[in-house]
């Protein structure tokens, strides 16, 4: 699937996923429930992985 999405579409969608992705953290580390807790790591999971496949190529090329 491809998204063409413009500079302030891309930015503002890195936004969202970073605070998503801080406040699932801060959730889990509160969080009692094991399988909820799973749960969240899950998401946590996968929003990790769309922050790099959404980083542009020459942070990703940095990063690695």
């Amino acid at each position: 699937m491809d998204l063409q999405l413009t500079a302030q579409e891309h930015a503002l969608l890195m936004t969202f996923l970073r605070e998503r992705q801080c406040e699932l953290l801060r959730e889990i580390s509160r969080t009692d429930a094991r399988a909820f807790r799973h749960v969240l790591r899950e998401k946590e999971a996968i929003l990790e992985s769309l922050l790099r496949k959404l980083a542009p190529a020459d942070i990703r090329a940095t990063a690695a």
